[in-house]
């Protein structure tokens, strides 16, 4: 691969009026640098500042389990989709992510969630993000994630 191919960052489709993502374009960069699948989780109400992203989940139907709580793979994805826009509020853009941990502390049932997320370091060629989801009506918290981006 010839070196102007590896440099590009995995978002390179995205126009760059969106980048770094504000609160002004965060709906516009999330249309743009996410898969359909991903949009289908339904996060909405987002809101984002350098270094932090955050948005509403749904308790919706489609991303429960037979027990009847939301399933972890939808709130890792979450979690991941905003922890990503959080990484693209400066002027450099993410490669992806390269590790994710997740600790699931409750079942997530009962209420919306909040996904939260808060990049801890940039660093040159990573940087470390926290990510906590938390029930909307209570901020009781439901998972609490650390995650790895390169760049």
């Amino acid at each position: 691969m010839d070196a102007t191919k590896r440099s590009m960052p995995y978002c390179h489709m995205t126009t760059a009026a969106v980048f770094p993502i504000t609160d002004a374009t965060a709906l516009a960069a999330y249309d743009q640098m996410f898969a359909p699948w991903v949009k289908q989780l339904g996060l909405h109400d987002f809101s984002v500042g350098e270094g932090r992203a955050s948005a509403r989940l749904p308790e919706a139907e489609a991303l429960k389990f037979s027990a009847g709580a939301v399933c972890g793979q939808a709130l890792m994805s979450a979690i991941d989709t905003i922890a990503a826009m959080a990484m693209c509020t400066t002027d450099r853009v993410t490669r992806g992510t390269v590790y994710q941990h997740t600790h699931f502390v409750r079942p997530a049932k009962g209420d919306d969630f909040l996904v939260e997320a808060k990049v801890l370091r940039f660093g040159k060629a990573s940087a470390f993000c926290e990510a906590r989801v938390t029930f909307a009506g209570s901020g009781e918290l439901v998972a609490h994630a650390v995650l790895e981006f390169a760049f």
